[in-house]
């Protein structure tokens, strides 16, 4: 498992997590698309704009290797701002790959690009 050296591991100040820090020993948990209701919290709002944020500025455009990001993070993001970038598309594997759309991500976290981005 890749680890995304320079990652924030976590939402300052809160107990979401970014990253994990091992393999998980009973099996990679799959990566799935998790509905975003209108009703979510706005601290988890906000840590779905910080992980965004996060994942521009580590890879940009470009496609990244899931590595050890954490699966229910991305799973708030998959299926929409985070694509899988191959086929076919293995979402319990540590190695599969992703890539932001831009153009959703930007519509969904404008904050998360506000730097000129």
């Amino acid at each position: 498992m890749l680890k995304h050296r320079g990652f924030p591991s976590r939402m300052p100040g809160s107990d979401h997590q970014f990253t994990i820090r091992r393999a998980n020993p009973k099996g990679v948990t799959p990566l799935i698309r998790r509905e975003r209701y209108r009703d979510r919290k706005a601290v988890d709002r906000r840590a779905d704009e910080l992980f965004m944020q996060a994942l521009w500025e580590q890879f940009g455009d470009q496609p990244f290797e899931r590595g050890n990001l954490d699966a229910g993070r991305l799973s708030w993001l998959f299926g929409r701002e985070v694509l899988a970038a191959e086929e076919p598309f293995d979402p319990e594997s540590y190695e599969a790959l992703l890539v932001i759309d831009v153009a959703a991500a930007r519509l969904s976290f404008p904050e998360a690009f506000r730097d000129g981005y």
